[in-house]
Formats: structure tokens, C-alpha cells, sequence
């Protein structure tokens, strides 16, 4: 039953996936036609702008898996401080978040706390912590962990509160050690919020990346590649720029659904 229901299910799949891209491909194609009758140089074609992408970051020798010198000196830079501050707002986020919920009194005590420190729009810590790392590395990456971390904690708090009391009875009966516990029943049960708020967080972790490389005393980045493309008004390399930041939050993004998909199940992934 199972494969026959996958088989039944599997060209609904199919034409929704096909509809979503006629609907990009349609966007593209009028914004296409709309520019070039326009003819203005600040909105370029998205040919134009696809292949300015592709001299300025893929045209490399394909021992370089086809990555330009600005690529490399760019794009990697910015993927390494996001990837590196998502890790660990996504570790922190969960450890801390499972600590709070499995405690009443922790999590009356910090909710509070919790709220007032997500409800802070992230860029606005950025000039904090440029004060107290000064401009570079350190600083980037501790502005997008500090804003990307609680998106996760409060997430794994909720479902890690969640549990249901039935279970963790039966646990007590089977003398299950906490570790067994936190395996077997308390993740497993938060793992659906745990995702919801990892999305939230590489939304933010984008975000906040790009923010840190706009201010100065940055070297390189995309978000420097921006405000340097635009103080030579270089128009073209700030839409590749923007083209390119929207293409790596959707594969990010996908790749993320795609893991959730696999340990949650597909009926309980979440659509946040």
C-alpha cells in the first residue's frame, strides 16, 4: 500500500513542481520583455544580468568547479561566516532550548528574556557588536549568531515542553537514563519546531550576513561586492549581486526542507 499510495501520489508532485516553475518562468520572461521595451539602465534584462553572473562568478576552469577569482574571493567568504554562525546558533539553540523546556521554572524564569531578545531587530545589534569585537570576522559572526540563535531556542523549548507526559511516564517504567530520554522522546518530539525555527534562523543568518558586510572596514563579500559595485554604479554587478542572494536563500532553504523531510516525515514537516 505504501508504494502503490507514493506511485498515486507521485505525478500530483510532479505538476505541482512543473507549475511552480512555469509560474518563475513566466515572471522571468515578463520582466524580460517589460525591461527591454522600458530600455531603462537601472532594471537590465535578467539575460543580461544572468550572464554578467556567470562572467563575474562561473566562468572558471573546471578544476575549480568552474569559480571565477571574485567568486572565491567573494561568495565563499560570505557562505563560510553564515555557515560557520548558523552552526552555531543551531547548536546553542538547540542545547540551550532543550535545557529551558524540559524545566517549568527554567522556562518561566527565561521566557521573558526569550521574547524581549527576539523581538530586537537583529541589525540593530550589529553597532554593538562592532563596538565590542571592532570591524572584521569576529564581529560578523557573532552578530548572526546572537540574532539567529533564538528563532531555534525558543522553537525547541516549545516542543521540547510538548512532549507528551504519557511517554515520558512510560520512559520512568522502562527506568530509561535522561540521555536515552532526550534520544528517543524528547527530540524526536521537538524536531518538527526544532526545523521551523532553523528556517527562521538562515533566513535571519542570510540576512545578517549581508548586513555586516555593508558597514565599512569590510574586505570582501557579496554584501561588499554590493556596495562597491554601487559606489562605481556598476548596475549590473548589484542586480547579479541581489539574483545571487535570492538564488542561494532558495537552495539553502530547499536543502534544510529536504533534510526535515527526511528525519521528520513528510505529513509533520513544517511550513513556516
Amino acid at each position: 500500500m505504501p508504494s502503490l499510495l507514493r506511485r498515486a501520489l507521485a505525478p500530483a508532485a510532479v505538476r505541482h513542481a512543473l507549475l511552480r516553475w512555469t509560474v518563475l518562468a513566466l515572471a522571468v520572461v515578463l520582466w524580460q520583455l517589460a525591461a527591454r521595451a522600458h530600455g531603462s539602465v537601472y532594471f537590465p534584462p535578467p539575460a543580461e544580468i544572468a550572464r554578467h553572473a556567470g562572467d563575474l562568478w562561473f566562468s572558471g576552469p573546471v578544476q575549480h568547479v568552474f569559480l571565477t577569482d571574485a567568486a572565491v574571493a567573494d561568495v565563499l567568504p560570505s557562505l563560510g561566516r553564515m555557515a560557520t554562525g548558523f552552526a552555531l546558533a543551531a547548536v546553542a539553540g538547540v542545547a540551550l532550548g532543550v535545557a529551558v523546556g524540559r524545566s517549568r521554572r527554567a522556562y518561566g524564569l527565561c521566557n521573558p528574556v526569550l521574547q524581549f531578545a527576539r523581538a530586537v531587530p537583529p541589525p540593530a545589534l550589529v553597532p554593538v557588536f562592532v563596538v565590542i569585537f571592532d570591524f572584521g570576522t569576529p564581529m560578523q559572526i557573532a552578530s548572526i549568531v546572537f540574532s539567529a540563535v533564538w528563532p531555534v531556542l525558543i522553537n525547541t523549548a516549545e516542543g521540547a515542553r510538548d512532549t507528551d507526559p504519557l511517554r515520558l511516564e512510560v520512559a520512568a517504567v522502562l527506568r530509561l537514563t535522561p540521555a536515552e530520554r532526550l534520544r528517543f522522546l524528547i527530540l524526536p518530539s521537538a524536531l518538527p519546531r526544532i526545523f521551523a525555527g532553523l528556517r527562521l534562523s538562515l533566513s535571519l543568518s542570510l540576512i545578517l550576513m549581508v548586513f555586516s558586510e555593508l558597514l565599512p572596514g569590510t574586505a570582501n563579500g557579496i554584501g561588499f561586492t554590493l556596495t562597491d559595485a554601487q559606489s562605481r554604479s556598476d548596475l549590473l554587478t548589484v542586480w547579479a549581486a541581489l539574483a545571487l542572494l535570492g538564488a542561494l536563500g532558495y537552495l539553502l532553504n530547499t536543502g534544510l526542507l529536504a533534510v526535515e523531510k527526511r528525519l521528520v516525515g513528510r505529513g509533520r514537516s513544517t511550513t513556516v
